[in-house]
């Protein structure tokens, strides 16, 4: 994911990477970025202040209090908690806006290196190099995670089910076979 600094700092960059990777309303959704960044910021500068005249005031109040002016102390009670209740909303505000500003930068993909072409399909890509022969499988081959599923040695849905992520779980004689291979390769 892009860092807004970055973003900020290499906006041409940025557009030109994300032209290549034809990404629709580039413009738009970076300066909608930038903007709820800016929002952020300022939202956070108005909390810190009142956050700090809080705490300066909760300080008055403590030697108001020690002096013996009680009703001056009460009225600066009054004003914190007034602080406080804008700080609670600006909070909220922030909070949200942070979640925007998550959302927006999701929507943002990475850009590629500048020696990367640009193109629409797979048959636009570079071929740089290519080495050995490249075999051709006969007409009824079968891809492993059939050929898997079709010996019962790796169980792809339970390793989803108990991780989360593409982790397969080997049984039987898939089990066997990886322990040989990671004994063999220690």
């Amino acid at each position: 994911m892009l860092q807004v600094a970055f973003i900020r700092e290499n906006q041409e960059i940025v557009l030109k990477g994300l032209a290549k990777r034809n990404f629709a309303n580039a413009e738009t959704v970076l300066n909608n970025v930038l903007s709820t960044d800016e929002n952020r910021k300022a939202t956070q500068t108005q909390l810190d202040n009142i956050l700090a005249e809080s705490n300066k005031l909760s300080k008055e109040i403590g030697m108001l209090f020690k002096n013996g002016e009680t009703q001056k102390a009460t009225i600066l009670k009054e004003k914190t908690s007034q602080l406080k209740e804008q700080s609670k909303e600006l909070t909220e505000k922030l909070g949200q806006l942070s979640t925007d500003l998550q959302e927006l930068l999701y929507q943002i993909p990475n850009v590629p290196h500048p020696s990367v072409p640009s193109g629409n399909s797979e048959d636009d890509n570079e071929k740089i190099f290519e080495e050995g022969t490249i075999p051709t499988l006969h007409k009824g081959a079968i891809p492993h995670w059939e050929l898997a599923k079709k010996y019962d040695i790796i169980d792809f849905e339970l390793g989803n089910k108990i991780t989360g992520a593409g982790f397969p779980v080997y049984k039987g004689k898939g089990a066997r076979l990886q322990r040989a291979l990671i004994n063999y390769f220690l």
